[in-house]
């Protein structure tokens, strides 16, 4: 029998970054009993990482914007692949979302006039990056932590959950341990809210923390919830690429949103090669009327100058970066330059303080008199939990998920800036769903003590065997697959001999074995992880090599175009017997109304 101690609430939360903090704070202003569990320390969440700022239509620098203009920018941007409704109710609510922000407390950059300022951004129309200088996530969540804690939420800090528990089919529950000393935990809840993240740590270079490796998108996996859009993984354009130790790290989108213009080995701007030709249109064609764009917003001005190419959608730019360096045209460590130099160094220094830290810290780079060197990095998940757009609801009874672990809301390709107005709109919408499901929920589930025991029985067996697999070598082989096989290109023979690897991976993982106790191991900890991190591989790979098109952050060799009858489904993962099952499952119609916003659309382009 497994020794383990117990805790009791209406609704637990897993994840404390934006959308964990966000769903606490609501379910618990419901009158519910929440529990907000996280895997490092509170105010360690990856959402800190997010740099550039919040998407959202406040009009306060453009005034031309509006939500149905944010909507079709998304539904753009995302190759017409997203959940309709979760894009609508995004644009819609994500202005009042972050006003509610700064009636918190967040301290946003401001106009002339006091109102928050808005920066440019890739995919995005007008300016509608509401900011921080380019520490904007850390602000968000200082605002949703010191809301949350002064409402009382119980915190665990440094807690792995492993497993979500059932009572039938309903979600009773989760198991889980205490990173410090291997403590079991039980907690007994009638709702249970995912807000885990992303996968990145499956790939070899990532601008994703340690803490990135899949959970959420496993447990509810394992609990009978179904994974959709998983092949669309976005490689952001600008990680740095030296020195070694920090390969990957995050280079914000606001580097370009403030005038950084890309250039290869030979001094020349490229972005313009690899546009579309569908929205060349949209982007200056030379360097002249890119810097009049630039000029203008500088001094806050209007201009009918085109915003430059460097602002196209991240998946295009990770392409053009990737085959410029692949085309020997990259710089002396394997990126391209970024450049911001040529413009005043205070206001660098003023709208980039972590960029210009960052580089001088870790790279002796002055970027005020030096251009940068980066290159893609595996950075979001499109794809994770099927969710209904309204409550966040999955489809097994009592588990909801929100934030990058669920799927739906960006469908082929994320905007930037959208991922921390997601968090907070349907943050705040998966409390609400888990507190009135947990408030309907007349009797405490029981929890069987088998399944407690399987999964501190699953927990313990790397500990008892002896000369297994290394998880460290394992996870090597297992990010050297996915960068080898499911990287920025695809192609169908690759792609089935990575799916292959893995499931020579799967086998490994049995064996793996480590030394040692539960006692500050992190190897044992890896063990964990692994598992994973294998799922979510597999998935990405599996639904990578049934999409048979290229379509935003999904681009295959064999197939460059795009399919007009591959928008008509999402690729759905799920488990049947114990075994990784696929299905392609119609995508919902868009009602005519806002079918009619894309009319509108065009003929303004026109």
């Amino acid at each position: 029998m497994a020794n383990y101690e117990i805790h009791e609430y209406d609704v637990l939360v897993v994840g404390a970054g934006g959308a964990g903090l966000r769903a606490a704070i609501e379910a618990s202003a419901q009158g519910v009993s929440v529990a907000l569990v996280c895997k490092s320390l509170l105010g360690k969440a990856h959402t800190v990482m997010a740099e550039g700022g919040i998407a959202a239509a406040l009009s306060n620098v453009d005034q031309q914007d509006n939500w149905e203009t944010h909507f079709c920018d998304t539904i753009s941007g995302g190759k017409h692949l997203n959940n309709w409704r979760m894009a609508q109710l995004h644009a819609q609510e994500s202005p009042e979302r972050v006003r509610e922000l700064e009636r918190w407390g967040a301290v946003f950059d401001r106009t002339s006039d006091g109102q928050i300022l808005q920066r440019a951004f890739g995919g995005h129309k007008w300016k509608r990056l509401c900011h921080v200088g380019d520490r904007t996530g850390l602000e968000m969540i200082r605002t949703l932590q010191d809301r949350g804690v002064h409402q009382g939420i119980s915190v665990y800090m440094e807690c792995t959950i492993t497993r979500l528990l059932k009572d039938g089919e309903k979600i009773a529950g989760a198991f889980g341990y205490f990173r410090q000393d291997g403590r079991y935990v039980v907690f007994k809840a009638k709702a249970v809210v995912l807000a885990t993240g992303g996968a990145g740590r499956s790939y070899p270079v990532t601008s994703n923390s340690w803490e990135y490796t899949g959970d959420g998108h496993a447990l509810a996996y394992e609990a009978g919830a179904d994974l959709i859009d998983m092949e669309f993984v976005q490689f952001h354009p600008t990680g740095m690429v030296w020195p070694p130790g920090v390969r990957g790290l995050l280079v914000t989108e606001g580097v370009r949103g403030e005038g950084g213009l890309l250039r290869n080995n030979a001094g020349e701007r490229f972005m313009f090669r690899y546009l579309p030709e569908s929205t060349r249109k949209d982007y200056a064609e030379n360097e002249e009327e890119s810097k009049r764009w630039v000029d203008a917003v500088l001094k806050g001005a209007k201009t009918e100058a085109r915003r430059p190419p460097e602002l196209s959608t991240r998946d295009n730019v990770a392409r053009a970066i990737y085959l410029e360096v692949k085309e020997g045209k990259g710089t002396p460590h394997g990126g391209v330059f970024l450049d911001i130099s040529y413009l005043n160094s205070e206001r660098v220094k003023k709208k980039l303080p972590s960029m210009y830290q960052q580089f001088k810290d870790l790279a002796d780079v002055d970027i005020t008199k030096q251009p940068m060197e980066v290159g893609p990095t595996m950075h979001y998940m499109m794809g994770g939990v099927r969710v209904d757009a309204d409550t966040a609801a999955t489809r097994v009874p009592g588990l909801f998920a929100a934030g990058e672990v669920s799927g739906g809301m960006h469908g082929a390709n994320r905007l930037g800036g959208n991922s921390l107005s997601d968090l907070i709109v349907f943050g705040r919408r998966a409390g609400a769903g888990a507190a009135e499901y947990a408030a309907g929920q007349e009797d405490r589930l029981q929890v069987s003590e088998d399944q407690i025991n399987a999964a501190a029985e699953e927990l313990e067996a790397p500990l008892t065997k002896k000369g297994g697999s290394s998880p460290y070598e394992l996870q090597r082989s297992l990010q050297e697959i996915m960068g080898e096989h499911v990287g920025i290109f695809r192609e169908d023979a690759v792609l089935a001999a990575g799916i292959a690897k893995l499931e020579e991976i799967k086998e490994e993982l049995k064996t793996v074995s480590i030394s040692g106790s539960k006692l500050y191991n992190p190897g044992w900890h890896l063990c964990r992880d692994l598992k994973n991190m294998i799922i979510c591989s597999e998935a990405i790979a599996r639904s990578a090599l049934a999409r048979t098109e290229s379509r935003g952050a999904h681009s295959r060799l064999d197939y460059p175009d795009t399919d007009p009858e591959q928008a008509k489904f999402n690729i759905a993962i799920s488990r049947l017997d114990g075994v990784m099952k696929l299905e392609k499952t119609p995508r919902p119609e868009m009602p005519a109304d806002l079918k009619k916003l894309f009319e509108k659309k065009e003929q303004t382009n026109a």
